[in-house]
């Protein structure tokens, strides 16, 4: 469905361009509110830079939130090309910043977009290795006999994954989750293997990364 990055990773990239250095910094935010203070924390870092320019796209339930700042820069030099740089990777729940400490040369509105074009750039290379592709799974809750549990197991192999939770009591109950394409075939498949003794209730859905 789309591409993330690691948790708790940062990725940086520098170009010089004209005597002008161009730092990037990329980094995941599971939220606006995470993206907001990871700007700070670059904004904090280089203070003393001419320009903290920034843009992230982060998935919500009802649509993307999408934010770019040129910082200071001519309209549409900075943040408007970094944006394009995440979503040209298919990029979600990413904020990058890049820092810009002014060299003395002016560079146009051509080479800004360029530099920060390049700029941000540098950093994704440095992400790329590391990037996750995220799709949609369907979150099952699923109750069936002690008896069963095995042929449970097996099916849930099959299907790549296992119970992310499981509780013992009068009937063995476990969350999965399923690959939301497979869904449909899933819960008829768990069906046919339990003669219909199972009881499927769907939690939602959530975004994970693909194996």
């Amino acid at each position: 469905m789309y591409r993330s990055l690691k948790k708790d990773q940062i990725y940086t990239g520098e170009i010089t361009e004209k005597k002008s250095r161009f730092l990037s910094y990329m980094t995941f935010a599971g939220s606006e509110e995470e993206a907001l203070i990871f700007i700070d924390s670059i904004r904090k870092k280089h203070h003393d830079a001419r320009h903290n320019c920034s843009a992230y796209i982060i998935a919500g339930p009802t649509g993307d939130i999408l934010h770019s700042s040129d910082d200071g820069e001519p309209s549409g030099t900075a943040g408007k090309p970094m944006m394009a740089v995440l979503s040209g990777a298919e990029l979600k729940n990413a904020v990058m910043v890049v820092t810009r400490y002014f060299g003395g040369v002016l560079l146009g509105t051509g080479g800004l977009v360029r530099a920060y074009t390049d700029a941000a750039k540098e950093a994704l290379k440095a992400a790329e290795p590391e990037i996750l592709n995220m799709d949609e799974f369907t979150v099952f809750a699923i109750a069936f006999d002690y008896a069963k549990e095995g042929s449970v197991r097996r099916l849930l192999e099959k299907y790549g994954t296992f119970p992310s939770e499981t509780d013992y009591s009068d009937k063995v109950e476990f969350t999965v989750n399923i690959l939301s394409e497979r869904g449909e075939s899933f819960e008829k498949e768990l069906t046919e293997t339990l003669s219909g003794a199972v009881k499927t209730e769907i939690r939602g859905k959530v975004m994970l990364p693909k194996e």
